[in-house]
């Protein structure tokens, strides 16, 4: 067999694999949030209050008024066609992101393009919060990939930089942390852009539905009870460690000090990695930033990761690791990512006593802060596959940003 063949065969037997663990292991979350948002813009299309509605166990919608004007198509669809365009947008933001930051380790590398996006395809797919964006039927990968063309426009010098993750942070407050990576970094014009999109979807749909704006920013916006158990093991952000210590009285001083110390270190490395000219770290880390100091970060947020373990990967090339640093990154990137195909958490979801369940139970914001500390943030702590990686990215939105200043 040639090694085209093989490679088919390969790629064959991967997705045959986890096709068959999909469908036949526990945890098929029966696309319970695209029902939320499927009944709540329903119901407010229909005169209701958009806030009022919930699901008979009590969970209602609780993004800003403007993600639900978003979504307003739903109400035309039926249920099973909503399943359908929730995963083909999904897919189709799957796409975009492996284009972006696979697509470019390829080709810089030498491998056979489609074999190795359909490997990036396969690796993404056995990820525990990959698994549960998909059959929660949740938008987080189409906010991933919606941040992730201002990095696009960034790399190419466009004026439009910034539109992305404001128009993310119009429809989720998580992406607004991409918006202090832009300030922190002294992007000022993407930074102002993006704060003016925020701003001007907000203000367009509280012109349009003033009463969902009133009710989402002066009540469901503060309460935490609409989204769930702050200690649910699902909950894995900072302030879901402290809950878990404390599920009574989180304290809340705690959470702080811990959610400082992180900004601390990542507007230190982020600022790090623009001095380098590394704007895909700087975003990876801003990703996994926004998992740790978010109050909730439910595992399937959690995809927030997945351009860090590109860098990461990237960090290592070439295979295998020549010096002591790289190896350790390969290391820890390989234990990181069999975490978070794991479902490791899980197991301690009816209760997490003692040192065991201590650490099992917030085994995802273990990775997440390794990754936050080990990402490579420029050129000193950066393996060359990631030296080659950032540099010819840079170098192809650079050309690009030239032409385009040529042609206005």
């Amino acid at each position: 067999m040639n090694t085209t063949g093989r490679r088919v065969v390969t790629v064959v037997g991967l997705v045959t694999a986890l096709a068959v663990a999909i469908a036949v292991l526990p945890g098929h979350r029966g696309w319970f949030d695209v029902g939320v948002y499927h009944g709540a813009v329903g119901h407010w299309v229909r005169g209701g209050d958009l806030y009022e509605w919930t699901t008979p166990n009590g969970y209602g919608f609780t993004y800003p008024p403007f993600a639900a004007a978003s979504m307003l198509p739903m109400a035309a669809l039926a249920w099973y066609p909503t399943i359908v365009a929730n995963l083909l947008l999904t897919a189709l933001a799957v796409v975009f992101l492996l284009h972006l930051l696979v697509d470019p380790l390829a080709r810089r590398h030498g491998w056979s393009r489609w074999y190795a996006l359909a490997l990036a395809c396969c690796l993404l797919a056995g990820l525990n919060p990959v698994r549960d964006t998909i059959s929660f039927g949740q938008v987080n990968l189409l906010l991933v990939a919606l941040v992730y063309v201002d990095l696009w426009l960034l790399e190419r010098g466009s004026r439009l930089a910034g539109v992305g993750s404001g128009l993310a942070a119009a429809v989720k407050l998580t992406p607004a942390v991409f918006i202090g990576y832009l300030l922190v970094t002294g992007r000022w014009r993407a930074a102002a852009t993006a704060i003016g999109t925020t701003v001007a979807a907000t203000v367009v749909v509280a012109a349009l539905a003033p009463d969902a704006t009133r009710t989402f920013f002066t009540e469901a916006m503060w309460d935490t009870d609409r989204v769930g158990r702050l200690a649910y093991v699902s909950n894995q952000s900072l302030l879901g460690v402290v809950a878990r210590l404390d599920p009574v009285h989180p304290d809340r001083r705690l959470w702080l000090m811990l959610v400082v110390a992180v900004v601390l270190l990542w507007a230190t490395r982020v600022r790090r990695a623009m001095r380098a000219g590394d704007e895909r770290s700087g975003f990876a880390l801003t990703g996994v930033a926004a998992c740790l100091v978010s109050p909730v970060t439910w595992v399937h947020h959690l995809v927030w990761l997945l351009p860090g373990l590109v860098v990461l990967a990237a960090s290592t090339l070439p295979w295998p690791p020549v010096d002591a640093a790289a190896r350790r990154r390969a290391r820890v990137g390989i234990a990181g990512y069999a975490v978070l195909c794991s479902g490791l958490v899980w197991v301690f979801a009816n209760g997490s006593a003692g040192l065991l369940g201590f650490v099992g139970a917030n085994a995802y914001v273990w990775v997440s802060v390794g990754m936050l500390a080990l990402l490579p943030a420029g050129r000193a702590d950066a393996g060359e596959g990631h030296r080659g990686f950032t540099e010819h990215c840079g170098a192809v939105g650079a050309t690009r940003a030239v032409v385009v200043d040529r042609q206005r």
